[in-house]
């Protein structure tokens, strides 16, 4: 039997990941031989699991939360859309002993919201809750589908506002802001980059802050509806997703940027819909 090649994915919690199933069924449609797991790994233990894990001969990993940030620091040299992130959910073993550090988490959004779904973001007001790792990884690729606006907001206004002043450059309308400061404003477009879905929590948001026809889409994603996916349905969504296209999207590039196949993502969000609890309510 032919040895696999060893990829994983590390986060806090995982037990939750769909990334095992979703590379298994690109190294089948792809016939990659490749071991993938899940591996809870905190953010203390994160470094020394990393370097284990490449000393061990595994060849690539996916960080998720908490881990983006330390994955940014760990690696050798990163790409351009990681460098403007400061966060990586890819790593990637070289040839020549050094590690590279990729972010695939915006490509695979914009994929998802565009292709997936037709969600038009040009010309469109955006907010985005949240300003951690997850919310640095989407700025640039939503950016540079020319939205009209994109506002960054976070229970913390100063670390919004940071954020927001990183992606100023070239004239892009980026600016960041407290929950509070959001009354009175409208998107066509709300983004939960929080990790509140995680807890079963909810971002704080005024019940008129969704455009007529707007969408809803959390980063996060679940078996059954998030919390801010049920927010969108009662507060008139015209769409109201989760990230389960996003995930797929992203794993098919980072899938690319270590096999160099590049997978077919239709069939695998069509195969974990299909798994998906018979009580997920896909439509309003």
């Amino acid at each position: 039997m032919s040895r696999k090649d060893r990829y994983a994915v590390f986060g806090n919690p995982i037990q939750h990941s769909k990334s095992p199933r979703i590379h298994a069924l690109f190294a089948r449609q792809t016939g990659q031989a490749i071991d993938y797991q899940a591996q809870q790994v905190s953010a203390e233990c994160f470094t020394a699991a990393v370097g284990q894990f490449f000393a061990e001969g595994g060849l690539g990993l996916n960080c998720t939360v908490p881990l983006k940030e330390l994955a940014w620091q760990y690696a050798t040299h990163k790409s351009q859309r990681a460098e403007q992130a400061k966060a990586v959910n890819t790593l990637a073993l070289q040839a020549d002993g050094t590690v590279l550090g990729d972010n695939t988490d915006g490509c695979g959004l914009v994929s998802d919201l565009t292709g997936n779904h037709g969600v038009a973001l040009a010309g469109i007001n955006i907010l985005v809750l949240g300003a951690g790792g997850a919310a640095r990884g989407i700025i640039t690729p939503l950016l540079e589908q020319n939205p009209t606006t994109i506002v960054i907001a976070n229970r913390t206004t100063d670390k919004a506002v940071a954020l927001a002043e990183q992606f100023q450059s070239g004239g892009s309308s980026i600016t960041g802001c407290g929950f509070g400061d959001l009354h009175g404003q409208q998107f066509g477009l709300i983004l939960n980059a929080t990790s509140a879905s995680l807890s079963g929590q909810l971002p704080p948001l005024p019940l008129s802050i969704l455009t007529e026809q707007g969408c809803c889409y959390d980063l996060a994603y679940s078996n059954t509806p998030t919390p801010f996916v049920r927010w969108g349905w009662a507060n008139g969504a015209a769409k109201s997703l989760d990230g389960l296209g996003m995930l797929v999207e992203q794993a098919a590039e980072a899938f690319f940027i270590w096999r160099g196949v590049r997978p077919d993502s239709r069939p695998v969000i069509e195969a974990l819909t299909a798994e998906r609890c018979g009580t997920y309510r896909l439509t309003q």
